[in-house]
């Protein structure tokens, strides 16, 4: 599912009132399994990408773009998440020439272009079948709250537009467990983006005596769709950040399909999506995470759809990867480079 509007108002909706109880149900059970000691603690050290929300804060393009710097730095990460959105629940070490998104989901395909990524419901199961592999350290994809694995560190992604929105659990409102339940261990806070909607939480973490940085999502080769017309479909968390990094960087956006997070692209879709961009003359456009659940499927209107769809390519760009760097050299002082 996509996350609602009215969990991103800040004034009380009727919809999130209704539904507080369940969420305070929610947020109750899951804090009391948040204090749960990890069962296991793996031989590499392991860095926790994470979110205090549901929903799209650049998690996984963080996690590329940590594993970049980290590999310029001479060390050498492997990736572990869960595989959201794939039959398979793991542990399985992921090939992307082997797999296909239905099976291992779209984050893990991405990943596994730049190394080494296991995907596992059970992360404690795929931390010991990732440590095998010839890895310095462990970039965990999501997965802050989940208290099987210890971490080593663990960067929690703030966007500054939407802050934690209503402040509300699931389903009242989008975060996963109460903020300031959460806030106790996170080791850094990186606000992604601009904006004044995440000010409360970010004063919340200073006061805590936790660390502030700075990244923001930015297009790749955007230069090429100035004045573009487009239809622009996406499956992610907040289709409507595609959406919006497609007008500012110049193209027309004409039309818009949104679908649930990581969903599987089906026939009917691929053809409303080629008919109305056919009409009109669009181009179709979409995510890198949408367009591997399109990729080298043989249904004739689904492969068409993913000859001709463009990919709106992004990149997470940390404000001071030097200044992480340093952050981090106590937890990659005990791996082996």
């Amino acid at each position: 599912m996509n996350a609602p509007d009215f969990w991103w108002t800040s004034n009380g909706t009727w919809q999130a009132k209704l539904l507080s109880p369940l969420g305070a149900l929610y947020g109750f059970l899951a804090a009391r399994r948040f204090k749960y000691n990890p069962r296991y603690k793996a031989k590499q050290p392991v860095i926790c990408i994470g979110n205090f929300t549901a929903g799209g804060t650049g998690k996984t393009p963080f996690a590329l773009a940590l594993n970049a710097l980290l590999r310029e730095a001479g060390h050498t990460p492997g990736f572990l998440l869960r595989g959201y959105g794939g039959t398979n629940k793991g542990p399985l070490l992921v090939d992307p020439s082997n797999y296909a998104a239905a099976e291992v989901g779209d984050e893990a395909l991405l990943l596994a272009r730049r190394g080494p990524t296991v995907i596992s419901a059970d992360r404690a199961a795929g931390a010991k079948l990732l440590e095998q592999q010839d890895i310095s350290v462990i970039i965990m994809d999501d997965g802050f709250q989940n208290p099987s694995l210890h971490k080593d560190f663990s960067i929690v992604l703030l966007d500054a537009k939407t802050g934690i929105g209503n402040a509300r659990c699931i389903p009242a409102g989008p975060l996963r467990m109460p903020f300031k339940k959460q806030l106790g261990r996170v080791s850094l806070l990186m606000v992604v983006g601009e904006g004044n909607k995440s000010e409360l939480q970010q004063e919340a973490a200073q006061q805590a005596g936790i660390d502030l940085m700075r990244a923001a999502i930015r297009p790749v080769s955007a230069d090429a769709l100035e004045g573009e017309r487009v239809l622009a479909f996406a499956g992610i968390g907040r289709p409507e950040k595609l959406f919006a990094s497609l007008k500012e960087a110049g193209a027309e956006v004409v039309e818009t399909m949104s679908f649930p997070d990581h969903h599987y692209f089906t026939k009917e879709d691929a053809r409303l999506i080629l008919r109305v961009a056919e009409a009109q003359d669009l181009l179709p456009i979409t995510t890198t995470k949408d367009y591997v659940r399109l990729d080298g499927r043989e249904e004739q209107s689904i492969a068409r759809l993913a000859n001709v769809a463009s990919v709106l390519e992004v990149e997470m760009k940390i404000e001071d990867p030097d200044a992480l760097l340093e952050r981090l050299k106590p937890v990659l002082g005990s791996a082996k480079v």
